[in-house]
């Protein structure tokens, strides 16, 4: 991904390296175990990891460091790609919309940190609370990502930024609320197939930036579409589940199947138009 010497975003609170209690693992994750396994957790994600990233305990008291140069790297890394997310669907939702595009801010954190979502840890992965318009986001799941899921690439790291403004973009579409509000009314396997339509919608809206942001910026370089849709493929439920040693039971699936997450974003990419991923019509996901 061409990336340096671009406009950075502003819209960054920083709170990488700071002193913080203790951590609450599980923005609506669903607890899981097993020393192979590091997943993709918290709104987006779904899954509770802190035993495998922490050693057993997700909660102890975080330290204050510096910030590495690795990690000012990756903060600059973020910054691009917010940039081009709002500018991207800023002209999106002018065109599309007919309404001026919010954008989101985005806290990046080391450790352990807080939110009106709950508390967040390295372990819950990357998120969105819509409570207060935030993504939430360690830099260091992208080492997670490349390394322990299988996930290589710049891009796939812009994807996982992308998909977390993505749900931004439903909640500012008025989608991620009414989705929320029929999930608390619903029985756990109902809640979580709304759930799977709600990240699927967000896959596909961040196949629709991949697009525009290599209309607009000529970002893309070769692979990194790839790079996308294989991080997409990592993380479906289908695939964490075997990872597991478990048998895929569609039933408890959040996130939608790999083959699901990946189609969805090539969808986006493909048509560039935010009608074509409402995944709340579509018959067959």
């Amino acid at each position: 991904m061409r990336w340096q010497g671009r406009r950075g975003s502003r819209n960054i609170e920083d709170r990488r390296g700071r002193s913080a209690g203790r951590a609450v693992a599980g923005v609506g994750s669903l607890g899981i175990g097993g020393l192979l396994l590091v997943v993709v957790v918290g709104w987006v994600f779904g899954i509770d990891v802190s035993p495998l990233l922490s050693g057993g305990n997700a909660g102890g008291s975080q330290v204050s460091r510096p910030v590495t140069a690795q990690e000012q790297r990756e903060a600059e890394f973020v910054s691009v790609v917010l940039a081009d997310t709002e500018e991207v669907w800023a002209d999106v939702f002018r065109r599309q919309v007919g309404e001026a595009y919010r954008a989101p801010m985005l806290v990046l954190f080391s450790g352990v940190t807080s939110s009106p979502c709950g508390g967040a840890s390295g372990a819950t992965g990357p998120f969105y609370c819509p409570a207060d318009r935030k993504a939430y986001l360690d830099t260091a799941f992208f080492t997670t990502l490349e390394q322990r899921l299988g996930a290589q690439g710049d891009f796939a790291a812009a994807y996982v930024v992308a998909h977390e403004v993505a749900h931004h973009v439903q909640n500012e579409l008025g989608i991620l609320g009414q989705a929320n509000q029929v999930r608390a009314q619903s029985s756990p396997e109902q809640s979580n197939a709304i759930s799977v339509r709600i990240e699927l919608q967000a896959d596909c809206l961040s196949g629709i930036w991949a697009r525009m942001a290599q209309e607009s910026f000529g970002s893309l370089e070769r692979g990194d579409l790839r790079e996308a849709v294989n991080a997409a493929r990592q993380i479906g439920d289908d695939r964490l589940q075997r990872i597991q040693g478990r048998v895929p039971m569609p039933h408890t699936f959040t996130h939608g199947t790999s083959e699901q997450r990946a189609r969805w974003f090539e969808r986006g990419y493909q048509s560039g138009d935010i009608q074509s991923c409402d995944t709340f019509s579509a018959r067959q996901l």
